[in-house]
């Protein structure tokens, strides 16, 4: 069975960007989410397997977005990892401390990206053909 990941990014052209290395590079399902409202909302109605968590939303931030995930009993075993822009060390404690499992940032380099998450959910072999970006670097 294929994996699902629900994005959660504000910004449409980041999102665009995230799903199509996701699922093009490594086979995974997406479901998307622009704000911490709908991604509480599909945490909960989608069961992802792991939810990527920008901090920075316009509604409410990815921080109170996630403990809502993580208070959730139908919600809390889902991996939560951050991933923003926000650098300083506060921060990734602070996530860390409300249970988010991981926390990315921004820029993040897309094979640190798909390590972290393999880290938690993995990818089974049978969605994966082996291509793509592993290939693509080598060759750089």
């Amino acid at each position: 069975m294929t994996k699902r990941i629900l994005v959660v990014e504000d910004r449409d052209d980041s999102r665009t960007i995230l799903v199509t290395i996701l699922r093009r590079l490594y086979g995974y399902e997406t479901i998307e989410a622009a704000n911490g409202t709908e991604a509480i909302e599909k945490a909960v109605s989608e069961k992802p397997d792991l939810i990527l968590m920008d901090l920075d939303l316009p509604d409410i931030s990815g921080i109170d977005a996630a403990r809502t995930v993580k208070e959730n009993p139908e919600t809390t075993h889902i991996p939560i990892i951050a991933q923003t822009a926000w650098s300083a060390r506060q921060w990734k404690s602070k996530v860390l401390k409300i249970g988010m499992a991981g926390y990315l940032e921004k820029p993040v380099s897309i094979e640190l990206m798909k390590a972290t998450i393999e880290k938690f959910i993995g990818l089974s072999d049978e969605n994966h053909d082996g291509s793509g970006l592993d290939d693509e670097q080598d060759s750089r």
